[in-house]
């Protein structure tokens, strides 16, 4: 960690002069389109010049990793706060500064929850004392009160115990002890599993008289660093705390009730709801010179949870979008079709961005022929995922350009939260996979920070997907 730490401290030294002028930038206004003369059939061997071309700026150069420092520059960006929109400043500047087309901040209405002061919590334990616990509040929770909360603590593993268990949690906290199944390979299977007790568990609890709950974090990793996340409730029952708690916590306090059951634990949370409030997406273009109106979308979503900076989750996302159309506009490319950079807000607080964006009265008279969406990290590639089986035969013709940088195969799949409206109106959804065994290491936690994303690694997903959207953008989807 301290070797790789190093290496991108020289490479941020290096480009301390990108980064400075970009963080320098307040919004500006959009960049106006400019029309160039239709394009001729490209030759085999104009498209392998272009591949190349793209690759080689890519690696030389990395900027990938700069519009990733920028973004998180700013810190967590929890929606509706005034650090998501600084984030829309900045890479309002970015796109500017990039000189792409069309450069708009559309409005979205977002939920607005504030974390407050840091949480505090204590087991109280006549065996073992007074011990503490890291915790942190699940986002959209409510607070306890202002003194906290004080009850005894029931350990649950499942939905099913909890019911077999009803008669013994009036009155008590629920401690939701399912760790994410280390048998499961693929990371983001084990995750949606586990995520439900985080996403319901509260509601399911106050059904039967639960004061609050505490959620062990969803990652494999062994450690004292909560993970965050949404919660929502169920307004059939009462709104009560709901807390995350470390996975050494967990096996801490999961040891101390086999031994003390009568313990108690101590909550204070301090979080609120407020007002919704307005925020923005922001999209940039690489205006198509035959075909305008077909839009091929790469995009990320700008909002991030509070603990890190959002670098994996997803400020890679968004710098790889970015990266996308720099690579392409940089090699002096021309798509018959336009290629757009959206970076959408609310992915963590229910989406409400991508609604957005697909019911505008903007999108009249375009036709979005495929988005893809980055939002599994700034890891290695693996493959590419699509919605649609044939889009596979379709890019066979660059799979030897492809083969190289990482792209091992091309299946069904692709998509996320942001792009799924599009869905409906006949857009393919995709996405670049990455390797995703180290993501929940990072995931809504302390540690998502810049420096646990490589820069190499990062654009290399941004070389692959400029290759994958202009080859489409001239040849179609």
């Amino acid at each position: 960690m301290k070797e790789a730490s190093t290496e991108r401290s020289e490479i941020g030294l290096k480009k301390n002069w990108w980064l400075g002028a970009i963080l320098s930038l307040l919004l500006i206004p959009g960049c106006q389109q400019t029309k160039s003369p239709p394009s001729a059939q490209l030759t085999v061997q104009e498209l392998k010049n272009s591949f190349e071309n793209i690759k080689n700026l890519g690696l030389q150069e990395e900027r990938a990793y700069d519009f990733l420092q920028a973004i998180t520059a700013v810190g967590g960006r929890l929606t509706g706060s005034p650090e998501a929109a600084r984030a829309v400043e900045i890479a309002t500047g970015l796109m500017t500064t990039l000189g792409l087309d069309r450069v708009e901040t559309e409005p979205v209405e977002v939920r607005r929850w504030v974390r407050g002061e840091k949480e505090q919590a204590l087991v109280k334990s006549q065996k073992f004392g007074t011990q503490g616990l890291n915790i942190c509040a699940l986002g959209n929770s409510r607070g306890t009160p202002p003194d906290g909360l004080e009850a005894g603590v029931v350990e649950i593993s499942s939905l099913e115990e909890l019911a077999t268990r009803k008669d013994q949690i009036a009155g008590r906290i629920v401690f939701f002890n399912t760790p994410m199944d280390r048998t499961t390979v693929e990371p983001f299977a084990a995750y949606s599993r586990a995520a439900q007790y985080r996403v319901h568990g509260a509601s399911e609890a106050a059904k039967y008289g639960a004061v609050a709950v505490v959620v062990r974090s969803n990652t494999f990793r062994q450690d004292d660093n909560p993970h965050t996340g949404l919660m929502e409730y169920d307004p059939r029952w009462p709104d009560i705390p709901a807390a995350a708690v470390s996975t050494l916590g967990a096996e801490k306090l999961q040891h101390w009730l086999q031994h003390d059951p009568e313990l108690r634990l101590w909550v204070k949370m301090n979080c609120r709801q407020e007002e919704p409030v307005w925020s923005a997406n922001l999209s940039g273009q690489l205006t198509g010179v035959e075909k305008p109106e077909e839009i091929i979308l790469v995009g990320g979503h700008l909002d991030s949870w509070d603990l890190g900076s959002g670098a994996h989750d997803d400020a890679a996302g968004c710098a790889v979008a970015l990266e996308v159309l720099r690579l392409i506009k940089e090699a002096g490319l021309k798509p018959k079709r336009t290629i757009r950079a959206v970076l959408f807000m609310d992915e963590e607080f229910g989406g409400s961005g991508g609604r957005a964006y697909a019911a505008s009265g903007a999108r009249k008279g375009e036709k979005h022929l495929l988005a893809i969406e980055q939002d599994r990290g700034g890891f290695a590639p693996l493959g590419l995922a699509f919605s649609r089986e044939d889009l596979a035969v379709k890019l066979q013709p660059v799979e030897d350009y492809l083969r190289p940088l990482g792209v091992n195969w091309v299946r069904t799949g692709g998509g996320g939260v942001d792009i799924a409206p599009l869905r409906e109106q006949g857009t393919v959804l995709g996405a670049l996979v990455p390797e995703a065994q180290r993501y929940f290491d990072y995931h809504h936690c302390a540690l998502d920070v810049p420096e646990a994303v490589h820069p190499r690694e990062l654009e290399l997903q941004a070389v692959i997907l400029a290759i994958v959207v202009y080859y489409l953008a001239q040849e179609g989807v």
